[in-house]
């Protein structure tokens, strides 16, 4: 529970709180991802765990290149990916089937993409507004990153949720 307020009074400290969240976010996903690429029995779903890791590490850089153009560029809790990343190792616990196990690393891995998805779009049209051009395009970038980690997602779900079914039948 939050005991002091920010006391966010325009869109620009709005903007810059929010950016200090998707940078803890990428940490906890840079910390979070190797688990996930151990925990993957599927060689495409390991690749696209691997490759978003390499694009969270990158991710990491550019948020923290946007922030030090503030006073304040700590980084601040994002709990939606805290909990998100709880409960992905919460079912990486629970599951002992590699299959069904696969499967659920899916699930997990784009509820987190649908996140950042959401949270870079806001940011990149907060920075839009506020006249932050070069913040937007590199928003944009990580944005078109994130979408493509999901897409990539979805086209391994095809194969993999099929074959999970399949073993179950």
């Amino acid at each position: 529970m939050k005991i002091f307020s920010a006391n966010l009074q325009t869109l620009q400290e709005l903007y810059n709180n929010e950016l200090r969240k998707a940078l803890d976010l990428e940490e906890q996903i840079v910390k979070a991802l190797p688990t996930m690429i151990e925990k993957s029995s599927d060689t495409q779903l390991k690749q696209a765990f691997q490759s978003h890791l390499q694009e969270s590490e990158l991710h990491v850089d550019k948020v923290k290149q946007l922030l030090s153009q503030q006073e304040d560029s700590d980084s601040q809790t994002c709990k939606v990916i805290h909990a998100l990343v709880t409960e992905a190792q919460d079912t990486i616990k629970d599951v002992n089937d590699p299959d069904v196990l696969d499967v659920a690393l899916i699930g997990a891995g784009q509820q987190v993409e649908h996140h950042e998805i959401a949270v870079y779009g806001t940011l990149k049209n907060w920075a839009a507004l506020l006249g932050r051009t070069q913040d937007a395009q590199v928003l944009e970038s990580i944005l078109n990153d994130e979408k493509h980690a999901d897409k990539l997602l979805s086209q391994v779900a095809d194969r993999v949720n099929s074959d999970a079914a399949a073993v179950a039948a």
